[in-house]
């Protein structure tokens, strides 16, 4: 088997921050760690995870780039050839200071989605395989950041914008909302029980596709 590059594309989720510490879960708890552990020798699963990464926004908050459209074409061109690309962003596109709708925020992946196509990052100059991920709902709780109250709603449109877009431009999909919940302690992240079941999900997911 020729070896496969894979590389997984996101916020938090894919670093694996753990909402009971806080800290970042060890390889063997995030969900990209376990995909890893899973597979079959021949592949290489690249962690392109960073905390607070938005799809195509720049964060007034924070001084280094959280803007993953900033970042994906070194990205992309610094670990190719890559045979398939994981995308799970938009948790962070959710905050109260950005203001946008589950339309708006697919406007966002729609254009992560194209500069992959067209990148040539894959092998022999190809596009990668893409596999779109819609993120978690948000979970209500009383005590949820500030910086996601009433996201809610906007957080369960997502998955149905994200199949169109993965429709529209021949990708897979994995809707993690129908795998995973986001954590009673802070809202928004899973924890590591539920990184056990996305990592076994996507596992299955990548063989599907890789064969």
């Amino acid at each position: 088997m020729t070896e496969k590059t894979i590389l997984c594309y996101g916020d938090s989720i894919t670093w694996g921050y753990n909402p009971a510490k806080p800290d970042r879960m060890k390889t063997n708890e995030r969900w990209t760690g376990l995909v890893k552990k899973g597979l079959f020798e021949g592949y290489t699963i690249i962690e392109e995870g960073l905390n607070g990464r938005t799809t195509v926004l720049d964060d007034p908050l924070y001084q280094e780039s959280k803007n993953g459209l900033k970042y994906l074409k070194p990205c992309l061109h610094t670990h190719k050839p890559i045979d398939l690309c994981i995308l799970l962003l938009g948790t962070n596109d959710l905050k109260k200071r950005f203001s946008l709708s589950a339309l708006e925020i697919s406007h966002g992946i729609t254009v992560l989605v194209e500069i992959i196509k067209k990148s040539g990052s894959g092998p022999d100059g190809t596009a990668p395989k893409i596999l779109l991920m819609a993120p978690p709902y948000l979970t209500q709780i009383e005590n949820i950041s500030e910086e996601f109250k009433d996201s809610y709603d906007v957080s369960c449109k997502l998955p149905e914008y994200y199949a169109k877009i993965a429709e529209d431009n021949n990708c897979e999909f994995l809707d993690t909302s129908k795998i995973i919940v986001a954590s009673e302690l802070d809202g928004v992240h899973p924890d590591v029980g539920e990184h056990l079941k996305l990592g076994k999900a996507v596992q299955e997911k990548i063989k599907d596709i890789m064969e």
